[in-house]
Formats: structure tokens, sequence, C-alpha cells
């Protein structure tokens, strides 16, 4: 399996990159296969988290928190807008952070899920 299979997903940035290569390095070509095929349902666009958090600024905050599947935040930032709109702001200047703190522990779960890696 080639390094293109990683550089296909959406919103990749190359420290994800270097750390999925890092991760699957003595997988087999099944293994990442299998890996790649579970980690993309579970990863998520930093795109759709910057979307999210602009929508709360209009709309219902903390959407991005629940699909970063930080229910409690989620359910705070919908009860104080956000927190008076600078919690969503933050979010929207750090989507790149969150979504990769995120989509690190998803990698690490498909792995585990596989288990082809002990964490």
């Amino acid at each position: 399996m080639t390094d293109f299979s990683f550089a296909m997903l959406p919103g990749i940035d190359s420290e994800e990159l270097m750390w999925l290569q890092e991760l699957t390095k003595n997988y087999s070509e099944e293994n990442t296969r299998r890996f790649l095929s579970i980690y993309q349902g579970r990863r998520q666009d930093p795109q759709t988290i910057l979307i999210c958090s602009l929508i709360g600024l209009i709309g219902p905050a903390g959407i991005q928190r629940f699909l970063l599947k930080q229910i409690g935040m989620g359910i705070l930032f919908l009860f104080t807008l956000g927190f008076c709109f600078i919690g969503t702001i933050v979010d929207a200047v750090n989507h790149r952070k969150l979504t990769w703190e995120y989509n690190k522990k998803e990698a690490i779960a498909s792995a585990a899920l596989l288990g082809l890696k002990d964490f």
C-alpha cells in the first residue's frame, strides 16, 4: 500500500500523514488497508469542524464538540451560547488542533480494534 492512500484523506496535513506512516510502517499491506478503512470512517475533517464552529456564531453552538465526541462540552456550549461566543471563536481558531487530537485517538483506537498494536 502506498503513502498515496493516506494522502487522499480529506484535510490531512503533513504532521498527520507522517504520524500515520509511522504508525503503520510495520503493518502488512492487508493490515494497512483494513486500518485505513476503519480510520476513514472514524476520522473527522478539519474543515467540517471549522464550519460547525462557525455555525455556532449564528445558530446552535457546540456542534463541533458533539462531532468530536465531547458530549459534556457540547451541552455546555449549547446552553451558554458557546460561552458567550468566546469559546466558539476559540474553537474556530483552534479547529486543526482539536481535530488532530481527536483523529490521533481514533487512529490508536482503530489500530487497537484490529489488534495491530498494543498501546
